[in-house]
């Protein structure tokens, strides 16, 4: 497969867009730039797309499965129609790593060998890079058995692919107490659990830190910090509602599931850290997955007390190598500003910067340099 090859022959650019997550945010970016859009959407989850936000796709591809993108006719279409995607993390979950990297022909922008690093149980994945960039993560448990302090337990939802449910412990006997609670509730599986990461719990302050990277370095720079933001979870944010004594009288387990985000911001004399931090990952992913990260990563994680030397310090829990999901951080981030001076383009969300360059890069004919 020489996507490279495929995009060389191309006389145009659309923007190829997977019917999830960060569609309509991926749309409006395209259009804003004046690129074509083509969606690939699954039948029965597509109303949003092709009713209520049709105007922002040129082409829409409809697929009885997810996973039917990588057929002959579908991929064939798409080059057809001279697709770049953008991949998000439902492209990476319905449609699987070993499809991506192996089967899908249709030139990505961005890498798509390191979406499989998001993953926990792959080797070089984002923890054994973050380590090796020397960029602190929590404190890890193999076993219940040696739960010191408090942790969150990071589990796969039993039926739900891309959500988790975390839950919390402070002991081996309450581990195993809250986990029979969820799997009674039918959140998990004794599947899942036995494939969940114990971590400390940080207290901290949490920020999802956004950033993009560029494949043509010598024109836009290095990477973009593009802003930060926090998550809301359900049924957790119901909870966190209620005062104390008022949570203690419900009896339902308390369930993580990621719903939406907001932008938040952080003292600017503490924000070099972050930055350090990303670019630390930038030059490992380099040389462990070339050419890296390309296009928009982010680093979730809290800044808190250093139990070494009692100083704030960014602890990182989890890397996004592809869109976050973060469709309201360019309306509330102050970096957009920031970034229209420095590019001299109005910047208005961090997907104009992906827009940016695909744009750019087949203007001056070097989209094999953006492309996977």
């Amino acid at each position: 497969m020489d996507v490279k090859k495929v995009v060389e022959a191309y006389d145009d650019v659309s923007i190829g867009i997977f019917g999830s997550h960060s569609a309509k945010e991926i749309g409006m970016a395209a259009k804003a730039w004046n690129l074509k859009t083509v969606i690939v959407v699954q039948k029965g989850r597509d109303k949003l797309y092709t009713k209520y936000n049709r105007h922002l796709y040129d082409e829409i591809v409809s697929l009885e499965s997810f996973k039917d993108i990588t057929n002959k006719e579908v991929q064939e279409r798409l080059i057809e129609l001279n697709t770049i995607f953008i991949p998000n993390r439902s492209f990476a979950v319905y449609v699987g790593y070993d499809r991506i990297e192996k089967s899908f022909k249709v030139p990505i922008y961005g890498n798509r060998y390191l979406l499989r690093a998001e993953e926990r149980n792959t080797e070089r994945n984002q923890y054994y890079l973050l380590e090796k960039a020397g960029v602190r993560i929590p404190k890890v448990y193999k076993s219940p058995e040696d739960i010191d302090r408090l942790v969150v337990v990071k589990v796969q939802q039993a039926k739900n692919p891309l959500e988790r449910a975390f839950f919390y412990a402070v002991s081996q006997e309450d581990y195993y107490k809250q986990a029979e609670e969820l799997i009674k509730a039918g959140i998990i599986s004794n599947e899942t659990l036995s494939k969940a990461r114990i971590e400390e719990y940080v207290l901290g302050a949490r920020f999802n830190a956004n950033f993009h990277s560029f494949a043509l370095k010598d024109v836009f720079g290095d990477f973009d910090f593009v802003g930060f933001s926090d998550r809301r979870q359900v049924n957790l944010q119901g909870f966190l509602n209620l005062p104390a004594r008022d949570q203690l009288k419900i009896n339902i387990p308390v369930r993580n599931e990621e719903i939406g985000h907001f932008g938040v911001t952080m003292r600017e004399s503490k924000q070099e850290m972050v930055y350090d931090a990303a670019e630390k990952l930038l030059r490992v992913c380099e040389k462990e997955y070339p050419p890296g990260i390309i296009g928009s990563f982010g680093l979730q994680g809290a800044v808190a007390y250093s139990p070494e030397n009692d100083e704030l310090e960014f602890v990182v829990f989890d890397v996004s190598f592809r869109v976050p999901g973060d469709p309201a951080i360019g309306p509330t981030s102050p970096e957009m500003r920031n970034l229209s001076l420095k590019h001299k383009v109005k910047i208005e969300d961090p997907l104009d910067l992906t827009m940016m360059e695909i744009k750019k890069a087949f203007e001056i004919g070097r989209l094999p340099e953006v492309v996977t």
